[in-house]
């Protein structure tokens, strides 16, 4: 896996912000949402072979994955990436107007509220979200996970990422230029992930109840 993603989108949302590697991805709260059926059907038909349940198994799922990773969101990076949004930054600006005292009052206490600044950096990697989503496919759907998958022609972590890509590519997402569609290549094999064999998940990236 190379570098992490960016994203910030425009017109759909999740709850949770990830990223491929190294670069932060996002995705806006009321971007994604039922409501917006409009720019869903846009998205699809861009995308190609991939239905509506798709993307919104991956949103979702991305939310899944952060919290995995991470632990729940609070309500005060919430409301930091509600101002990051309205001001157009990314979390790298949000220490940097923090370090040289140049935020309001109020953001400075939202930091403070979240943990402080190495509690802000809800990364994850494309690894982390392919696993995060084997995870939440299995915890859905069980046994099942991968024919419901596979009806929405998810055959693949590649396919993972072509949906992440889309958003992308429909500008609903923002990337950075080192991220790469072939970071979400080959992190699993399906048959042997779903299929109740041996899915060898990385000991880093293994969740307590995977432990257990």
């Amino acid at each position: 896996m190379g570098a992490k993603t960016r994203v910030v989108p425009r017109l759909l949302g999740t709850n949770d912000r990830g990223r491929f590697d190294a670069n932060l991805m996002s995705v806006r709260d009321d971007v994604m949402s039922r409501e917006s059926q409009d720019v869903m059907r846009k998205l699809v038909e861009h995308a190609g072979p991939y239905p509506e349940e798709a993307f919104y198994f991956v949103r979702d799922g991305l939310s899944h994955a952060a919290q995995r990773v991470h632990g729940a969101e609070t309500p005060a990076h919430r409301k930091l990436q509600a101002f990051l949004l309205e001001e157009g930054w990314d979390w790298s600006e949000l220490i940097h107007g923090l370090d040289s005292g140049t935020l309001p009052l109020f953001v400075s206490q939202l930091i403070e509220e979240a943990g402080g600044c190495e509690k802000l950096d809800r990364h994850i990697t494309g690894r982390e979200l392919c696993w995060g989503l084997h995870d939440y496919a299995l915890t859905r759907w069980g046994r099942l996970a991968r024919p419901v998958l596979e009806s929405w022609n998810i055959r693949c972590t590649a396919d993972f990422g072509r949906i992440v890509f889309s958003f992308i590519e429909c500008e609903l997402m923002q990337k950075q230029p080192s991220d790469n569609l072939a970071d979400f290549e080959d992190v699993y094999c399906f048959e042997e992930a779903f299929d109740g064999l041996p899915a060898s998940v990385p000991p880093e990236l293994q969740s307590e109840d995977s432990v257990n």
